[in-house]
């Protein structure tokens, strides 16, 4: 199911095979320069951090993660903001949606399939619901059914229940070559599988939820204040330095941008949210008072 974005038609193409199967893969949408820089971090941070795989079920017992990647600048500040990902992403959500966590995954050989889950199955709204999870898998090298190969189960979005942890079921394996991202609704059913090679796969898991859902990752404390500050409007606003729908995140009725703003005036771009709901009802009320005797409130 390989998808290339980059036209509006094309989006909304990888728009509706999510509505329909749950996801999709853009193939071959990330620049080479772009992959190396972030595959060259991640071996550094791997080498420097004494990186281990964490030995749970969940998590990998040979499986290497980095969490909250925003906070180690470039080349990661380039990831959310993707021109060709980014816009499926909000067109499964919307423009508002935020960065709900950003974290590498390298399934190391010897691997376990991951037990399947939904992304969003903690969060307890009725199923199926419209999208409040939308997430992407970046392949730093080729996925392969042999090599830990995203699974999928076509579908799953639309089904009333979460999987039950550890049990087996029928999947699809998300092949895709270097350079490809796999997007899919939150509700999907998914794992990483068994890595049976005699190399790492390594992926990037650049997440995303509805402005109104609380972040997987504490975006505004797990990167420093001083690092969002340097990021570009889009992405203070990912992160969560926004106000959603006029009222969603704001203090005392201003957007926190303005507080990076302070902090990194020469960014420019991000100043005031635009007037809260509350202001937006109270311009559009009529101006006059109705004529049937009525006092109004």
């Amino acid at each position: 199911m390989g998808h290339g974005t980059g036209t509006e038609a094309s989006v909304a193409e990888a728009v509706a095979a999510i509505a329909e199967q749950g996801y999709v893969i853009l193939e071959g949408v990330i620049e080479e320069d772009l992959l190396d820089a972030l595959a060259a971090s991640l071996a550094e941070m791997e080498r420097v951090f004494e990186v281990r795989p964490a030995g749970n079920s969940f998590e990998g017992e040979r499986t290497l993660r980095i969490y909250n990647l925003l906070a180690f600048g470039e080349p990661w500040t380039r990831v959310p903001v993707h021109e060709r990902v980014l816009p499926v992403v909000e067109g499964v959500l919307d423009p508002g949606c935020l960065v709900s966590s950003l974290s590498s995954i390298t399934i190391l050989p010897g691997e376990r399939a991951q037990p399947l889950h939904a992304d969003d199955q903690l969060i307890p709204i009725p199923k199926p619901h419209p999208p409040v999870v939308c997430n992407t898998m970046w392949a730093l090298t080729d996925f392969t059914a042999d090599n830990g190969a995203t699974r999928v189960v076509p579908g799953s979005h639309l089904f009333t229940e979460n999987p039950v942890y550890g049990a087996p079921y029928d999947t699809v394996p998300a092949e895709m070559p270097r350079g490809s991202v796999l997007v899919w609704h939150g509700s999907l059913w998914h794992g990483g599988g068994a890595n049976t090679t005699d190399a790492p796969r390594v992926g990037v898991a650049m997440n995303y939820c509805a402005g109104f859902i609380r972040q997987q990752e504490n975006q505004q404390l797990g990167i420093p204040r001083e690092v969002a500050a340097g990021f570009g409007p889009r992405l203070r606003s990912l992160i969560g330095y926004g106000v959603y729908n006029g009222l969603i995140g704001h203090i005392n009725k201003r957007s926190p941008a303005e507080i990076l703003d302070a902090l990194a005036p020469d960014q420019g771009g991000s100043r005031g949210a635009g007037p809260m709901v509350w202001d937006a009802l109270r311009t559009a009320a009529p101006t006059t008072r109705p004529t049937d005797g009525g006092t109004g409130p």
